[in-house]
């Protein structure tokens, strides 16, 4: 896991180290120093993957397939804890409520380790250092709807609604901070949203609208810096290949900070301490094996730093 100083403590494989040896307490995991995770898709050659391809962020290279989830899951939602990868609900074929978990220690396939309240698809994912949140999506029996989720990392059990967007609506990007999780843009049967919400990670509450993106879009795909978060690509109407940026300090709206290499809708993002990564997804209707990179420390655009064993989107994302 990363090792960060901020404000005189020191977090590292998931907990602050508080100098003056005081209890370490959880630390949020957004980002990773090793690796990210692609999960799962739709691939237009086979439908459904099960597959967990994993690639180094250390030096760009092509992914490799280093297990299996228990089912082909598309349109699922992606957490990440210090110590484990998480793949929540979608569609394996019919919508799912499956909460499956796969280790970052060794390369081994997933289990099912819960249930999310509703069987859900096309949700966003958010995490904090000690649970993993969903946000949106269009569930069994409900349809479009703003329900949050939140499933313990700590032991394995079934998630909890613990409170409400501020819109009905899937296909949104996903980030986290250090004391939020965010949902960005999405779509409510063909309308697309521009908002930005933040809802808290220390109590159990509905989001506030805190800011507004470039455009009204559905499918992006988020990323998480220290500071900022990011959505990447997504349809406006037409496929985007526009990266955005976003304050985690003050609410306020994004801005235009580069370009991905390609428009691109449903790909999978991920975050290392340094970069965001797009994986997947679909460009103008083909289905996509790249990754893609961009800098936190300078607004850039993206560049193509390898493969993925498949090309697929409705992917999800997560980070080592």
């Amino acid at each position: 896991m990363p090792i960060l100083i901020s404000n005189g403590v020191v977090m590292t494989g998931g907990v602050n180290l508080i100098p003056g040896g005081s209890s370490p307490s959880p630390s949020h995991v957004f980002q990773g120093s090793n690796f990210g995770y692609t999960s799962g898709g739709y691939s237009p050659a086979q439908d459904g993957v099960n597959i967990i391809d994993k690639f180094s962020f250390t030096s760009d290279a092509d992914a490799t397939d280093v297990g299996d989830l228990i089912n082909e899951a598309f349109r699922t939602a992606g957490q990440s804890s210090s110590t484990n990868g998480y793949v929540s609900g979608g569609l394996a074929p019919g919508a799912s409520n499956v909460i499956q978990k796969f280790t970052f220690t060794s390369d081994a396939n997933a289990t099912d380790v819960g249930d999310l309240v509703n069987a859900t698809r096309y949700m966003s994912g958010q995490s904090s250092g000690t649970n993993g949140y969903t946000s949106g999506g269009e569930a069994t029996g409900i349809g479009f709807n703003p329900t949050i989720e939140k499933f313990a990392f700590a032991s394995d059990g079934n998630a909890s609604d613990i409170g409400d967007l501020t819109q009905s609506a899937d296909r949104s990007a996903g980030q986290s901070s250090s004391a939020s999780g965010y949902r960005s843009g999405g779509d409510n049967n063909g309308t697309k949203y521009n908002t930005i919400d933040k809802f808290p990670f220390a109590s159990d509450s509905d989001a506030t609208d805190v800011g507004d993106l470039t455009a009204s879009k559905s499918g992006p795909s988020g990323q998480s810096s220290t500071a900022s978060g990011y959505t990447s690509g997504g349809d406006t109407g037409v496929d985007t290949n526009v990266i955005e940026k976003f304050s985690f300090s003050s609410d306020g709206n994004s801005t235009d900070v580069g370009d991905l290499i390609e428009v691109n809708v449903l790909a999978a993002g991920q975050s290392s301490t340094d970069s965001g990564y797009v994986s997947g997804g679909k460009s103008d209707g083909t289905a996509r094996n790249i990754i893609q990179k961009f800098s936190f420390s300078s607004d850039a655009n993206a560049t193509d730093v390898g493969n993925l064993t498949l090309s697929r989107f409705d992917t999800c994302g997560q980070q080592y």
